[in-house]
């Protein structure tokens, strides 16, 4: 089993680079300075609890730009599996894929979950806001899949403008 990581408010975020849906490499450094960055974890692509929480995020990419603001979702999913979900839902936004957990474990958002009596490791619904600086702004420990962009939309108004 993983240690849980706990990462610290006001601490530089841990940097990471990730392919996206397209096998394109993505790094946090990138929006350094540019734009703040609200970085969610989910479990798996193209089931039904991710794919409220992504749909909810693609109708409201209007609003997060208006908050100097990009979405980036991060699943242990492969970049082709990625990209047919992003296909599928019509989702506006990039994909990271984590396969190895790395930064999932860095966040610690891995760890041990439950489901239907069973037990198994995977990545546990967690929303980290980062501001332009690159530092943690807030973390969400709990995540409401069809409230999650209006959730956050509102953390950014309180903490970032």
């Amino acid at each position: 089993m993983t240690d849980r990581k706990i990462l610290s408010l006001g601490k530089v975020a841990p940097a990471f680079n990730l392919l996206n849906q397209k096998g394109e490499k993505i790094s946090l450094k990138e929006f350094r300075g540019k734009k703040n960055v609200v970085l969610y974890f989910y479990p798996k692509a193209m089931t039904p609890g991710c794919t409220v929480q992504a749909c909810s995020i693609t109708k409201a990419k209007a609003k997060f730009s208006r908050k100097d603001t990009v979405v980036l979702g991060v699943s242990p999913d492969a970049p082709m599996r990625l990209e047919k979900f992003r296909v599928k839902e019509k989702l506006n936004f990039d994909l990271l894929s984590d396969e190895d957990h790395k930064i999932a474990d860095k966040y610690g958002v891995w760890g041990l979950k439950k489901f239907m009596g069973r037990e198994y490791m995977g990545i546990n619904r967690m929303t980290f806001i980062i501001g332009k600086d690159g530092k943690l702004v807030h973390i969400m420990h709990k995540v409401n899949t069809k409230t999650h962009h209006d959730d956050v939309l509102a953390l950014i108004a309180e903490k970032l403008c």
